[in-house]
């Protein structure tokens, strides 16, 4: 990725403190069981796996991060505490899904032998669709890796539970998937990228590129995928702080985003007919969710949704989050927690429990409440 950017940037955006408005309640102790959860994605996502990385600067592993994460400790979220990855397994009960090179060190098969079961975490701050220049310089973990770690998993998965009850096991399971940010990221900094191929090419390219990942974990036995589309990327505070005057969105970002959301739905429901029962997902329209959280943020009890809610700077967004950064003092009214818009952790709570909800205009075609129930 160009070097005048963060490697780690997506946007992820959620929607509604928890139980802030009616229509949005809880659904814990109404949800089907499911064995397992597992996550591929970006730095919306990463629970730690780029500690790992001697050389990776895409870490989030110091202070302020983890300000509100049991123990006050930066595990290597992009977040002041959890993230939607640990959301969604808390919902369901299952255990925090350990970044999958935590097993790999030393001392871990215990633990390794148990994740395999319940959920692991394989995303990486920085991770795109495509193999880019970061990801070259062993800045992140590249989806394709991630597939390839994943891959590793299922062999202990089925060394433990043998090939059928594997097969069920993984046909009840979850698999999250999200990325495409920076992808976006790079194709915006890359004059080069730019002059060989238009934003309609590079976006459906990302699409033809995830839908061959995605048919590698179908073909291991996964069956229920919950995909979430890109959110607006030209409104993080990063992105607002270029303007200035007015600190208006960058709508060119926008519209690349647009562009990539309408190719993954349509590769979504290509995927879907070609493979039929074998496969059933839901899709998250985070595009939206944005744009109502940033037209009425009162509605959904958020007080900023411009600002950093640690930086330094206009708009909190002059700087990454550092030990020293100025730190809002009430976590839950800001919907940004720093310039490259990851989301606080009340914005990650949220958006999982508008995907549980019965409200179906964020989610197609089933919600994630009938997905895990199909």
């Amino acid at each position: 990725m160009p070097t005048n950017k963060t490697p780690f940037l997506p946007i992820f955006l959620g929607l509604l403190w928890f139980g802030s408005f009616a229509g949005l309640e809880s659904t814990t102790g109404k949800l089907p069981s499911i064995p397992g959860v597992y996550i591929f994605g970006d730095s919306l996502v990463d629970a730690g796996n780029n500690n790992y990385l001697a050389i990776s600067i895409s870490k989030a592993n110091y202070p302020r991060n983890g300000v509100d994460f049991p123990d006050k400790k930066a595990t290597g979220r992009f977040s002041n505490g959890k993230n939607a990855a640990d959301a969604i397994a808390e919902k369901f009960g299952l255990p925090l899904p350990p970044p999958y090179l935590s097993l790999k060190v030393p001392f871990k098969e215990k633990e390794r032998k148990s994740a395999a079961l319940t959920g692991v975490n394989f995303a990486s701050g920085g991770a795109g669709i495509f193999n880019g220049s970061d990801q070259k310089l062993r800045q992140s973990i590249p989806l394709s890796h991630q597939v390839n770690d994943w891959q590793d998993i299922h062999k202990e998965l089925t060394s433990q539970l043998g090939p059928s009850e594997a097969q069920n096991h993984l046909s009840k399971s979850l698999f999250f998937v999200v990325i495409g940010s920076n992808d976006l990221f790079d194709y915006f900094g890359s004059f080069k990228l730019r002059q060989k191929t238009d934003p309609q090419q590079y976006t459906q390219s990302m699409a033809d590129k995830l839908r061959e990942q995605l048919k590698i974990v179908h073909d291991t036995g996964a069956r229920r995928f919950l995909i979430l589309g890109v959110a607006q990327i030209g409104c993080t505070p990063g992105q607002r702080a270029k303007n200035s005057t007015m600190h208006e969105c960058n709508e060119e970002s926008n519209m690349w985003c647009s562009l990539y959301n309408e190719a993954l739905v349509k590769m979504l429901q290509q995927f879907k007919q070609e493979l039929k029962s074998s496969m059933t997902y839901t899709y998250i329209d985070n595009f939206k969710s944005v744009h109502d959280i940033i037209t009425n943020p009162a509605r959904y009890g958020f007080a900023d949704v411009t600002s950093a809610c640690c930086g330094s700077g206009d708009l909190n967004a002059d700087s990454p989050c550092f030990p020293v950064s100025n730190l809002c003092s009430d976590r839950t009214k800001y919907l940004f927690w720093d310039r490259f818009g990851h989301p606080t952790e009340a914005a990650a709570r949220t958006i999982v429990d508008l995907m549980l909800s019965d409200d179906s205009q964020y989610s197609s075609p089933l919600t994630l409440t009938q997905l895990v129930s199909s």
